[in-house]
Order: C-alpha cells, then structure tokens, then sequence
C-alpha cells in the first residue's frame, strides 16, 4: 500500500478526515477522455477507487438511532442532544430566523455572535475571538490572513485538511516537517529570514495524538515566528475544565499564538472561530476572504453553542470523563489484543489491515449496534486503514465495556 503525500511537497501528510472524496491520479486518467465528453474521465477515476477499496459512500443517519451506540461522530461532550442545547438552538431561531441573511459585514452579525465571541475568548483565555460558519472556513481565514507574500508557513506532516488547504491558498511559502517534530521546526526557521508561522493541529484527528505545544512555541519564539493552532479536537477535552490545549500549555493569551476551533465537536453545534490578539482578530475581519464573503453563522448554530459553553463551565468534569472514556478504551482494546494508539484526547485509533476490511469490519460492528469511524487512504497520513472511535463523556461503563465486545469480535470475521 502506498504512502500518501502531503499534495503541497509530496511529504508524508494527512489531506483530511473520513469524509473526504478519494482522488485517485494516473496516467491512465488522461486516455479516459478519448471518450470526449467533459466528464469522461470519472468513469476511470470511479474504477481506480473501487479497484483500491476506497469508495465513499453518504449514509444519511436516522433522527431515532434505534438503540445504535455512536463511538463514529464528535459529540466529546454528549450535547448535541442535551435539552439546553436544543432549545438554545431554537429560540435563537424564533427570535433571529433560520439564517443568518448575509455575511457578518453586511447583515450576517446578531448581538448571539458578539455574545458567543466574547464567551469564546473569556473560557479558552484569549484576548478576542472571531465567529465563522465552518471550522474549515476559520482555518482558511487564519493561515492566508496571517501569512502573506514573503512569509513562510511551517506545516505539520500529520496537518488536517483545512490547514493543508489554507497554505496552499496563502501567498506565503510553504514547507512541510515531520511530524510533531520541533527540532525539524527549528532547522526550517533557520534557514529562513523574514516573517514565518508554524500550522499545527493541537490533536491529529487521525491517531489522536497531540502536538508539542510548549516545545514549538519556544522554538517559534527562537526565530520570531507565529504559532496558529488548530484547537478542533482539543477544545471541551483538554486544559482545565477543557478550555483547550493552548490553555493546557501554558499559551492562551499570548500575543504571538493563535488558536483556531470548531463548534461541531465538545459544543454539539456547528461553526468555527479564531482566537487571538485584538489585533489579529481585526486583521481577519479586514482581510480574512472566507469572513468577509461568507455568510454568517446561522443564529441556530450560535445559539446552541452558547448554550453548550454555559453547560460545561458549569459542569467542567465532562471534560475528565471524555478523558477517562478514551482511556479506558484504549486499555481494553489493547487488552483483547487489538492494536490501538493510547489517546491523549478523546479520539482513540485502531489499526486495521486493510481499506476493505476496514470497511468489513465498520460494517460488522455497525450490524452488532455500534457505530465506528473508518479511516482510509487518503485520509490516513501512512496508508494505514483504521476504526477511529470517538470516546464520550456520556458513556457508561458497560456501554465501554460493550463496545470493545463489539469491535474484538467484529475484528476476526
């Protein structure tokens, strides 16, 4: 099985998560067109993704779960369904309308975004904060608002997709490292005179592993350079009462960090921000393409994770749990003799030999009740298929303990 490579420099990289379309390029895809038709071409490109085993395919899920257990979405937390939430969601709807009407500049911004910004920043110790309607749209607008001409961006190997795509929208240079590696960072800003900017996730959504924060940032401080953090599995989970991994290392609030985050994850909505300097987040509203041209969060989605930020600083142990979740699935995977990654969140990796049985075994396990991620080429960053479960707070013990029946036994069909 080949490796893939990061399609900026052909390093080792992650272009993004399950849900990303397989592209599948060969010589063979050109002579496809002799067809000559405009889409000719996607016949071959449809028969080189099933030949690898790497068909993706929409499964719209049921309102009613029917009793399956969901270790496969990012609900950290369990709020996606709590009744605060819910209803945070809907009378931000009745008093606002379903839409946000226009982008923020325009008529896209309600006093619930302010509120939410200023919330946003306060929890996770940042001087300011900016809404967006993805968490991808705030990765664009952070790494091509903050790395211009004659700047270059250092880029993790193992980088989510919206990081890897925003440097390549930057009119900056872009060298890839290896992975969760500061001595590699160290060697690049070496080599470099001018501005520069290190791009890392704080959790890889592949493995669940984290960045070393506290290293690189001492490392960016070395040669001057800025540190943009991509907080999406580190917010609700990690630093005290899960006010994220920046908070965790000791760089909340510094001047020469910035954070980005989603709202679709611990806070059960939907939407992204970036929090950093006053500053910057002024920048961004003048400069950031994907704020002034998109339209604004939906006052639902604000609405909801308002809410959901009000329920976990009021209750701060969900964080521990989502913790103590993963861990003890990990510590029992690994005791049925499976091969999984100890976590340092909530995301817990288990390997699989291949992308069809990897799909196999997805599909067994979602028979027997369980609902499982499955991560395959390309968006694996070493070519290797996996189950990736998400822990959460809500889950029971026996529900753990269940699950992990679940998976062994799917494993040896």
């Amino acid at each position: 099985m080949s490796t893939n490579r990061h399609p900026l420099t052909g390093a080792s990289a992650a272009p993004g998560t399950a849900s990303s379309t397989a592209s599948v390029t060969t010589s063979g895809a050109a002579s496809s067109t002799s067809s000559r038709t405009a889409f000719g071409w996607l016949g071959e490109q449809a028969r080189l993704r099933a030949d690898a085993g790497l068909v993706r395919t929409l499964r719209p899920r049921s309102a009613d779960p029917d009793g399956l257990l969901d270790l496969a979405g990012n609900d950290y937390l369990g709020l996606t369904r709590h009744p605060e939430v819910t209803e945070g969601a809907a009378a931000a709807a009745r008093r606002w309308g379903g839409g946000a009407t226009g982008s923020r500049l325009v008529t896209g911004s309600t006093e619930l975004h302010a509120e939410l910004e200023r919330e946003l920043a306060e929890f996770c110790g940042f001087e300011a904060a900016l809404v967006f309607s993805s968490g991808y749209a705030a990765n664009l607008a952070a790494v091509t608002a903050l790395a211009p001409h004659g700047s270059l961006i250092v880029s993790d190997a193992g980088n989510h997709a919206s990081l890897i795509d925003g440097c390549r929208l930057a009119r900056g240079a872009t060298q890839v490292v290896p992975h969760a590696d500061p001595d590699a960072v160290r060697k690049t800003l070496d080599a470099h005179e001018g501005p520069a900017v290190l791009v890392s996730d704080s959790v890889f959504s592949v493995d669940g592993d984290m960045a070393p924060l506290a290293e690189q940032a001492a490392v960016c401080r070395e040669f001057g350079a800025g540190l943009i953090v991509d907080d999406a599995h580190g917010l609700g989970v990690l630093g005290d009462g899960g006010r994220g991994a920046a908070h965790a290392a000791g760089l909340a609030g510094a001047d020469d960090v910035v954070a980005t985050l989603t709202l679709s994850k611990s806070l059960g909505s939907q939407g992204g921000a970036v929090l950093g300097p006053a500053g910057v987040i002024e920048h961004l509203v003048n400069a950031a393409r994907t704020f002034i041209f998109d339209t604004g969060l939906a006052p639902a989605a604000a609405g909801a994770a308002l809410a959901a930020l009000g329920l976990l600083r009021r209750q701060p142990e969900r964080a521990a749990r989502a913790r103590e979740v993963a861990a003890a699935l990990h510590r029992q995977l690994t005791a049925e003799g499976l091969s999984a990654v100890r976590p340092d969140a909530a995301v817990v990796s288990v390997r699989a030999p291949s992308p069809e049985r990897a799909v196999r075994w997805a599909a067994d396990c979602r028979a027997a009740g369980l609902a499982v991620g499955c991560f395959r080429p390309p968006s694996v960053p070493d070519g290797i298929s996996r189950l990736r479960l998400t822990a959460r707070a809500d889950l029971t013990d026996a529900q753990i303990a269940g699950a992990v029946r679940v998976i062994s036994r799917s494993a040896h069909r």
